[in-house]
């Protein structure tokens, strides 16, 4: 089913898919593009590929490329690039790119384009839990792939104005997310992997994330986010945080079935409990208007940054799973975090 206009931005304007077309004043302020990807064929995945571009280093970008292929290896891309300009053959601020990768709105809220040629460290998940990773073992690896939006923009609208309205404990978690806005699309894709010098051609499944923001993350304690679509076209996404201590916590996602989108929240949550490679359930279950859907899943792809200097030294997984939804099954994203005393190892 083609989405409109109207249905696809979910109240934006397409402008809101263009990036910054210069350093914003603000040196907290950062433009975010990311991707998880999933070769539908379930040989390999990439559980976040990105940008971080932040104001205060704004020449000298964060990149992130995480590369798993069935069988437990995986290969981290992670560095540091120069900024590519901005601008389309047409003068638009349409690229947002950083040293081997580029993310470039082709059209806005409907099509993007991601390239990458680099290398990247060669291992197995095993081996990222322990933290022997040898970081000199470099692969080449390059892609390019032509992402098509097949779902309604999620929006979080995180704008001061609206931050500004809530309790001090609700401000905190919208600042986790990020002052501004963040965006994301559940998308089908067609394109290229290279690894290694061997070459696939490959279609797959997604999510698009897309923020402008300033994202403090002093108070952030841990979350659990899942999105995935299914052939039929039906999808799901959420994000949640752990409960305070009071019982409440940000917990927000949505059904999208039939050309409609459900707000939903989670009810039934795989908190990251266990670092395991694969094989960990991950079932999810999600409360709306439609009910109580109950999706299951089992980990796959994983990737893992034990004790993550960047979120306070929480365990951070960045995989994937194989979700199934009323006998339909489909890969999709997962991301998860928590305190190493809530985590064993195996």
């Amino acid at each position: 089913m083609s989405l409109t206009l109207e249905q696809i931005t979910n109240g934006l304007t397409p402008e809101h898919d263009l990036v910054f077309p210069s350093r914003p004043e603000n040196p907290d302020m950062r433009e975010s593009t990311s991707v998880w990807l999933y070769d539908e064929a379930g040989k390999f995945a990439f559980p976040r590929v990105g940008i971080e571009a932040e104001a205060s280093s704004w020449d000298n970008r964060r990149v992130q490329g995480n590369f798993a292929l069935a069988g437990g290896r995986i290969l981290d891309g992670a560095t540091r690039g120069a900024a590519h300009s901005p601008f389309n053959a047409q003068g638009r601020p349409t690229i947002l790119g950083a040293g081997p990768i580029s993310f470039e709105c082709l059209d806005p809220f409907r099509k993007w384009r991601m390239t990458f040629d680099g290398t990247a460290s060669d291992g197995t998940v095993e081996s990222q839990i322990a933290g022997t990773l040898d970081a000199n073992s470099r692969t080449p690896v390059k892609f390019d792939v032509e992402l098509n939006m097949v779902t309604p923009a999620w929006v979080q609208d995180i704008s001061p104005e609206v931050v500004a309205k809530m309790s001090e404990a609700d401000a905190i978690e919208a600042a986790n997310m990020g002052i501004g806005w963040r965006y994301e699309h559940l998308f089908r894709a067609t394109g290229t992997f290279e690894i290694g010098g061997i070459k696939h051609d490959f279609k797959g499944t997604g999510l698009h994330v897309k923020r402008q923001s300033v994202r403090p993350l002093g108070g952030f304690r841990g979350h659990c986010w899942q999105s995935a679509v299914f052939p039929d076209g039906r999808a799901f996404g959420y994000i949640t945080y752990p409960p305070r201590d009071n019982g409440t916590a940000y917990n927000d996602g949505y059904i999208f079935q039939d050309g409609k989108m459900y707000p939903a929240k989670a009810v039934k949550i795989p908190w990251l409990r266990r670092i395991v490679g694969e094989g960990d359930d991950a079932s999810v279950e999600l409360e709306s208007e439609l009910g109580i859907t109950k999706i299951s899943a089992v980990t796959a792809f994983n990737t893992f940054r034990v004790n993550n200097p960047d979120l306070q030294g929480l365990n951070l997984n960045q995989g994937g799973a194989l979700f199934t939804w009323d006998g339909q099954s489909a890969y999709g994203m997962m991301e998860r975090s928590s305190h190493t005393s809530l985590t064993a190892i195996g």
